[in-house]
């Protein structure tokens, strides 16, 4: 087992768990001396067997980055858990390896949480490719996100509506410092002293939820957790996994009935029944309208030469 340098050797470590995508860590990777200026800091990837040359490109271009390297997936809690470890920051950063730092936001960050010593984990402001801001906090999930959260049909064809605007808190103001209940474990800053408090990630997330459950931990062990945008941080969401869906929307739904079953159940039967139902229906209802869409982009004849077992 990797032993962690000594506590608080630097201000900043940065965590990058990886699988696949050479361009994207590349992008990530570039950006972090510039957003770390003014500051001490090292930079950890966990890599979960990348097959495209990822590893060696780490290891010839970035000689300083920590490489871990898995030779299976771990996931993004059990990688993400395996940086925490050997991470000798005064704060501990979450960063998914989609995402492009602005120079300067993590020395912004430090001074920001250096300044609120009840802070206990906050994220930075997230924007999209064309500049507008993500969507990268929210209020706590309840069945009534069931209906209203982010990829649900409501949301989509009724944007404005209270109960999903409420839950999305498309009303914060995109430059205040507030409290809010979580933030994207996109870009997830932990004070050093919350991680050797509560720990790290929980492992039975493989993916998806897990920054939801990390920051209800956060506040039950007393500490605030804030939107915090002194900087930004560009997000490429969803390239990761764009090129194989299914098994995202499976984890996705997979974690929504974890987090249930850790912090909603109250073990009557009928009701986490019902909450299976519902959420089987909805991994379904997503699973088939891709199958569908990715079936609409194939051209007559290339479906018909994939019947053939060619190709067009």
């Amino acid at each position: 087992m990797q032993q962690r340098e000594a506590r608080g050797a630097c201000d900043v470590s940065l965590i990058v768990v990886h699988r696949n995508g050479v361009e994207l860590l590349r992008a990530c990777l570039q950006s972090l001396a510039p957003a770390c200026e003014g500051v001490t800091w090292e930079a950890i990837v966990v890599d979960n067997g990348s097959t495209d040359g990822s590893q060696e490109m780490v290891r010839r271009e970035f000689p300083k980055v920590r490489l871990i390297a898995n030779g299976e997936n771990r996931g993004f809690t059990g990688a993400n858990n395996q940086g925490l470890a050997v991470a000798a920051g005064r704060y501990l950063v979450l960063l998914n390896n989609d995402t492009v730092s602005s120079p300067g936001c993590f020395a912004e960050a430090v001074r920001a949480m250096d300044a609120r010593s009840d802070i206990g984990a906050s994220g930075l402001k997230l924007l999209n490719p064309d500049g507008s801001r993500q969507l990268s906090c929210r209020r706590f999930p309840s069945f009534q996100q069931a209906l209203f959260n982010r990829y649900s049909l409501l949301t989509r064809l009724f944007p404005n509506n209270p109960y999903s605007a409420g839950y999305l808190m498309t009303d914060l103001d995109e430059d205040e410092i507030r409290d809010v209940d979580w933030v994207s474990g996109a870009c997830l800053i932990i004070r050093r002293d919350v991680y050797e408090q509560i720990g790290g990630l929980d492992e039975r997330f493989f993916m998806y939820s897990e920054d939801v459950d990390y920051c209800l931990r956060v506040w039950e062990a007393g500490w605030r957790v804030a939107y915090l945008p002194v900087s930004t941080v560009m997000h490429f969401i969803g390239q990761t996994s764009s090129a194989f869906p299914f098994m995202p929307i499976f984890e996705r739904h997979r974690s929504m009935y974890l987090y249930y079953k850790k912090h909603y159940s109250r073990e009557l039967l009928f009701l986490d029944l019902a909450t299976i139902a519902m959420v089987s229906t909805r991994c379904v209802l997503q699973l088939g309208a891709v199958w569908l869409k990715r079936l609409g982009r194939k051209s007559p004849d290339a479906a018909q030469a994939a019947a053939k077992g060619g190709r067009p």
